[in-house]
């Protein structure tokens, strides 16, 4: 169940099992066995690694149902500021500079 929960939200934002890996810090390997169920108890550690990178909770990864609600472009814009480095906090403060 969370390894289909893995692949099915990594490709629905077009990432590849290896830009996952990378990002996350999670061995491919471990990806690509989590997904074919091969590993069916990974660990806190690794799904809130793998549900950064994601852009969602690790509740997602547990439940369907917790992932909806956010649209694929804002999933995007997220992952792009989070790999360009910037922080919550630098995100806030633009915000509020801006009202």
């Amino acid at each position: 169940m969370i390894g289909y929960r893995v692949k099915s939200l990594r490709e629905e934002r077009k990432m590849s099992i290896s830009e996952l890996s990378t990002k996350s810090g999670v061995a491919k390997s471990y990806i690509s066995s989590l997904e074919r169920n091969l590993q069916t108890n990974p660990t806190i550690l690794v799904l809130e690694k793998i549900a950064r990178i994601l852009c969602i909770k690790v509740d997602a990864l547990l439940n369907e149902q917790a992932d909806k609600g956010m649209d694929e472009e804002w999933m995007v814009i997220l992952q792009d500021l989070m790999t360009a480095g910037i922080s919550k906090e630098e995100m806030r403060e633009f915000i509020l500079d801006r009202k």
